[in-house]
């Protein structure tokens, strides 16, 4: 979702920075530490991996309020450009989100932007024991979906997302929507607007899975 659907991650860089200040932590370099990441390991990284679990979800839920409240004017502006053209154009695919993001960040994106009838699973970073780049978010997404991880594509942004897509076995688009080189994957666009991209999605074939599906 974030950096895929929405191009949030500067928003977020904002919050973070502004939520660590407001508690007299210094945030250096926030951006290196949050990308990709689930936000308890974030938090960790700035109070220690001996905090408490309670205010660990305390403080990751009270920059995720801030985080809303910024973005609540922008968001559809904040949209990547050509997502809901692509959506729309591949609704009849069975299609998931699966992101590290708590679940009221999914739903405000989803909501907010009118783009939840897309989706048929939705996973949140909360519903699987490891979080990317282990591969666990993109198996379950994938199994909910009824698909074999090895037919399924997955658009990512990050490198810790390429290589959890990459270890479940699936596809991978690499988005381009920072300036951060994306490798080890099958295509890289800087949105989807490329028509690359639709002319390599038009030329991907199932494969058949030993004793399971093709689908």
């Amino acid at each position: 979702m974030d950096g895929v659907v929405v191009d949030s991650m500067p928003v977020h860089e904002i919050a973070w920075t502004k939520y660590l200040e407001s508690l007299g932590i210094d945030p250096g370099d926030v951006a290196a530490r949050m990308h990709g990441r689930r936000n308890d390991e974030i938090v960790m990284d700035f109070l220690g991996k001996t905090a408490d679990l309670s205010e660990v979800e305390e403080h990751g839920a009270a920059k995720e309020r801030l985080y809303r409240k910024m973005m609540q004017e922008i968001l559809t502006d904040q949209l990547v450009p050509g997502v809901v053209t692509f959506l729309t154009r591949a609704q009849s695919v069975p299609m998931a989100v699966a992101s590290n993001a708590e679940r009221p960040n999914i739903d405000f994106v989803l909501d907010g932007a009118g783009l939840r009838r897309f989706f048929r699973v939705i996973v949140d970073g909360s519903e699987v024991a490891r979080p990317k780049p282990a591969p666990d978010i993109y198996l379950r997404a994938a199994q909910d979906l009824g698909l074999a991880p090895e037919n399924c594509i997955v658009f990512e942004d990050s490198p810790v997302g390429i290589t959890a897509a990459r270890e479940a076995g699936a596809r991978v688009v690499g988005i381009q929507t920072h300036s951060e080189e994306l490798t080890d994957v099958q295509i890289q666009v800087k949105d989807f607007q490329d028509e690359r991209l639709h002319t390599w999605i038009a030329q991907q074939r199932p494969v058949e899975i030993p004793g399971g599906t093709h689908a």
